[in-house]
């Protein structure tokens, strides 16, 4: 059974975030979900980005980075939307990194906002909507594609629609079946870790 780091969206650690958890959990996973916003959830993604842009993106990606310290080096890192950040981050960084799960965001492996080359034995899965005016208009799908022509294990997953945070159960923005395929193939993705 794989251990996994997982930072939640901008709106927080919603109760979609935890039961995404939970659901892994019951699977026999060991899921640690830190609060990067201690407490604090929000009603919208712009208020949630708002809150990150006061105490400053680079800040909060390091708070998540820094949870890990505490962690064994043998993790699963996963992150949905503003959370890929700490999660890309420690995927490519940290040695001992078992894979990553990114959902809904992606950074590039070159250029200003890389941290440089996906490494070498650390599988990935890249989650999104193929109409996602953030993973698709943002360019988020482009640094998929980018991982996915360059690293040996990487796979991008596309669902049809246009929601951002699709896998939430506690949001508007939820999709029972995208939700249902996403969580499917993580499973088989953290069996195979």
């Amino acid at each position: 059974m794989a251990e996994i780091l997982l930072f939640h969206h901008a709106q927080g650690l919603t109760p979609g975030v935890r039961a995404f958890a939970d659901n892994l959990r019951a699977a026999g996973h060991t899921v640690h979900t830190p609060d990067l916003f201690d407490g604090r959830t929000f009603q919208s993604i712009d208020e949630g980005l708002a809150y990150i842009g006061k105490i400053g993106f680079d800040d909060m990606r390091e708070r998540g980075v820094r949870i890990a310290d505490e962690l064994p080096p043998e993790l699963v890192y996963a992150g949905f939307s503003f959370g890929v950040l700490p999660a890309q981050k420690l995927a490519q960084t940290r040695p001992g990194a078992r894979g990553a799960l990114l959902f809904y965001s992606c950074l590039p492996i070159s250029g200003e906002w890389a941290f440089g080359l996906w490494p070498n034995g650390v599988p990935v899965q890249i989650h999104g909507m193929d109409r996602d005016p953030v993973f698709v208009g943002e360019g988020d799908i482009k640094a998929a594609r980018e991982i996915v022509e360059t690293v040996e294990d990487a796979e991008l997953f596309l669902y049809p629609g246009d929601q951002h945070y699709f896998a939430d159960s506690s949001l508007p923005s939820y999709d029972a079946d995208a939700a249902a395929l996403l969580t499917r193939r993580v499973l088989e993705f953290l069996d195979r870790v």
